[in-house]
């Protein structure tokens, strides 16, 4: 009777597990991706940590994931304004739980709403916090998870979540400054391409038909904008479609190692972007270490996350390159030299805090003067870039307008 029984445990358990999907990161920031039967995303996690991969993504095979329809939905601002509330609750020494239920209730968010509300639940069933943001990664970040973690560990989860606001603020604004500085030019151009293509298909024909009327050779300038207006004519949708296709050949080049690698070596080098970028990059590198080592944080664990969230290859890569020197046993200023990604004295401030025991204060002391170099840089090229956007929309409707005008002005004169 006993064999039946055992077969009869062993068939339970083999129904209660499932196969799940994976992707992780190695300790050298490889994107890997696999398969794995186990009994749910809990022991997925565990299993890949023990082989040394830190997993960014896991979901149950032939299941959509439940936050794919997340992203966008849930801003910068709504998670920015949950944590600042959240501290306020924990402070005032209320339960956790309950914390979450009353955030939840009043969201006005339904996607952020239901994510909350899941949170709730699984630390009721007496998950940590941590673990249950961890479920969530595409509206939790690793560095948030990680913070929250060493927070409930060190017992001062407010401590870390006002931490976690004030950097998420400040990590807010930052984007909000490189982002108004790109709109301006954008629209800008998007008006030029507009402009010049309602004149081509539009305004161009009408004169060329008067143009016949006269009878006579057109000028240079004139005959090239006709030129250029019969081509837009006979191979627009070639054109719209070309455009289209590099527009997804770069989206497509971007999104593999390789290609994100190169594009993003190539925007440190532009010649007026690269400089706002090589600072915004330094901004967020010494913003989000500083904030991790100030909550306890181990620096490994530390340089990791930050490489995570660095937003640039070239970044990312030259921070791990730093971390596995540190785990040899060395410094982080002489590594950080060794990179050539961060100006050298970023590097001395850097030793300066590793010498002295204050490393987290020195990080953010860089990140503040960083921050007021990004605006200084975004507003140097603002003003640089208004006047050349103005002349070249001027100098594009003006040279049409001249060339349109240049067969009437040369008949007018044969008339008189």
């Amino acid at each position: 009777m006993a064999a039946p029984a055992v077969q009869q445990k062993a068939t339970a358990s083999k129904k209660n597990t499932a196969q799940f999907l994976w992707e992780a990161k190695t300790k050298s920031g490889e994107n890997k991706k696999g398969e794995m039967e186990a009994s749910d995303i809990e022991a997925v996690n565990a299993r890949l940590k023990s082989l040394g991969l830190n997993p960014t993504k896991v979901r149950k095979k032939g299941t959509f994931d439940m936050e794919l329809s997340l992203p966008g939905s849930v801003s910068g601002k709504d998670i920015l304004i949950f944590t600042r509330q959240f501290a306020t609750m924990i402070d005032a020494g209320l339960p956790l739980v309950q914390c979450l239920d009353i955030l939840a209730s009043q969201m006005d968010n339904p996607a952020f709403k239901k994510v909350v509300f899941a949170i709730k639940g699984k630390v009721e069933q007496g998950s940590t916090f941590a673990d249950a943001l961890k479920e969530h990664p595409k509206v939790f970040d690793e560095l948030y998870v990680q913070l929250c973690a060493a927070g409930e560990v060190g017992g001062i989860l407010d401590t870390i979540l006002n931490r976690l606001a004030a950097y998420r603020e400040k990590n807010e604004k930052l984007k909000s400054k490189v982002k108004g500085a790109m709109t301006y030019p954008s629209v800008v151009i998007l008006v030029a391409i507009g402009v010049t293509a309602l004149l081509l298909l539009k305004v161009t024909p009408v004169f060329e038909k008067m143009f016949a009327d006269f009878g006579s050779q057109l000028p240079g300038p004139t005959q090239v904008v006709v030129d250029l207006s019969k081509f837009a004519q006979a191979y627009f949708l070639h054109t719209v479609v070309g455009i289209a296709a590099l527009v997804f050949a770069f989206t497509w080049t971007y999104r593999q190692p390789k290609g994100r690698k190169f594009w993003d070596k190539t925007f440190l080098k532009l010649p007026l972007f690269g400089d706002v970028l090589r600072k915004v990059a330094v901004a967020r590198f010494t913003r989000t270490l500083g904030t991790m080592i100030s909550s306890g944080v181990p620096i490994l664990d530390a340089l990791d996350v930050t490489a995570k969230t660095a937003g640039n290859r070239t970044v990312e890569e030259a921070i791990y390159y730093v971390r596995g020197k540190i785990a040899e046993g060395k410094n982080i200023a002489g590594p950080l030299l060794e990179t050539k990604v961060f100006p050298s004295m970023v590097v001395q401030m850097i030793g300066v805090g590793e010498a002295t025991g204050a490393m987290d204060t020195m990080l953010n002391k860089i990140a503040d003067f960083y921050d007021d170099e990004v605006d200084t840089a975004i507003g140097a090229l603002t003003s640089m870039i208004e006047p050349l956007l103005m002349v070249f929309l001027g100098g594009v409707v003006g040279g049409f307008l001249i060339a349109m005008y240049l067969p009437i002005f040369s008949l007018a004169g044969a008339i008189k």
